[in-house]
């Protein structure tokens, strides 16, 4: 609200018409000698009047400015508080707009939050498909493989038995020739043999003479009599053999005969023996002579 200053009349000039009047007045009365006359009574009486209201006028006109300048005032300051709410709704405007441009943007935003979240299950769900086919198509050819590894490892198992089988026999038959230096030989080349085959994890055995039957480690041909709880081992005729501390084949063995009898002179050419993938191998059986010993081996 604006402040206005009160409006200062002056004056004098009323106060000096007023003494004027008012002398006029007294001056006709001092005159008069005797009684006075009635137009010198009405003057009188109009002069103080005249000046009484000549002393008045200032302070009515000063009033009267005086209201219409509040009225001014108050009109300047309704025109401000119109003005203040012309402004307050300008800004609500502005506000509600700014309000509504807010939703909408939100409202895209959420749209565009959604078609994202959309079409990241659909790539989530894809990246699924795929990891499960890959994870299909690996587990296949691991598998695959695996099959392959464990079929190789088995072809070359027994391709190394046979082979150590072969060894073994012609280490049988050097034995039995008899000659010292063949024997040394012959013993040399298989104790490479099986050097080469236990760096590779595959170990062969045989068993000592006299060593207790195990139908675990050891069996006896096709043909032969159960063994007894206590029989013993005579005679080895093919080694048994162990892969990486795994047992895959047995040794075939011959048990001793009972005391006071002998081998048999002759004993069949071929025998069954379990190889490393459990389908059997025809391994050479030795021919014996009648005091037990291998004389030749069938290769």
């Amino acid at each position: 609200m604006r402040v206005m200053d009160n409006p200062m009349l002056a004056k004098w000039p009323f106060y000096l018409g007023d003494a004027l009047l008012v002398g006029t007045g007294w001056w006709i009365c001092y005159q008069s000698k005797l009684s006075l006359a009635d137009w010198q009574t009405l003057i009188g009486a109009v002069c103080v009047a005249g000046g009484a209201l000549l002393s008045i006028t200032p302070f009515v006109l000063e009033y009267r400015a005086l209201v219409r300048l509040m009225e001014a005032g108050n009109l300047a300051t309704v025109v401000d508080q119109i003005q203040k709410l012309e402004q307050i709704g300008a800004s609500i405007v502005g506000a509600t707009a700014h309000w509504q441009e807010a939703h909408e943007q939100s409202q895209k935003a959420v749209a565009a939050a959604k078609e994202i979240s959309e079409r990241m299950t659909t790539e989530l769900r894809g990246f699924k498909e795929f990891m499960a086919r890959a994870d299909s198509n690996e587990k296949a050819t691991l598998r695959l493989e695996s099959d392959k590894l464990r079929r190789a490892e088995n072809d070359w198992l027994q391709v190394s038995v046979r082979m150590l089988d072969h060894v073994y026999a012609l280490h049988l038959g050097a034995v039995n020739s008899g000659e010292p230096n063949l024997i040394t030989q012959v013993g040399n080349f298989q104790n490479a043999c099986r050097d080469a085959a236990r760096r590779i994890g595959l170990a062969p055995f045989v068993p000592s003479e006299s060593e207790s039957f195990d139908p675990q480690r050891h069996q006896v041909l096709d043909g032969d009599p159960k063994p007894a709880e206590e029989a013993l081992v005579g005679e080895t005729l093919a080694a048994g053999y162990t892969f990486q501390g795994r047992l895959i084949r047995p040794a075939l063995v011959r048990l001793r005969p009972p005391q006071g009898s002998t081998f048999p002179a002759i004993t069949p050419a071929l025998g069954e023996v379990p190889t490393p993938d459990g389908r059997g191998d025809e391994t050479p059986r030795q021919p014996t002579g009648g005091n037990g010993r291998a004389e030749s081996t069938s290769v």
